[in-house]
């Protein structure tokens, strides 16, 4: 088991999710919060069984991401 952050965006017609930090393009996508990270994490088995266990190396130093609102003066 490995542990990774990902990113999931809720958007109107449902839910898209990706792994932050790995190589290559890996994306999840459900109706629900449930369905998109089941579909993330699959999406990420797939990868490892395609590229090796090697391609889990992540290439970000981020330990944490925060989405805000920011007031901008324009």
């Amino acid at each position: 088991m490995k542990r990774m952050k990902v990113l999931v965006e809720k958007h109107h017609d449902g839910f898209v999710a990706y792994p932050v930090g790995l190589k290559g393009v890996i994306v999840g996508q459900g109706d629900t919060y449930q369905e998109v990270l089941e579909d993330v994490k699959s999406a990420i088995c797939l990868y490892v069984a395609t590229f090796g266990k090697d391609s889990l190396e992540e290439h970000t130093s981020m330990l944490e991401a925060y989405l805000v609102d920011a007031e901008i003066p324009v």
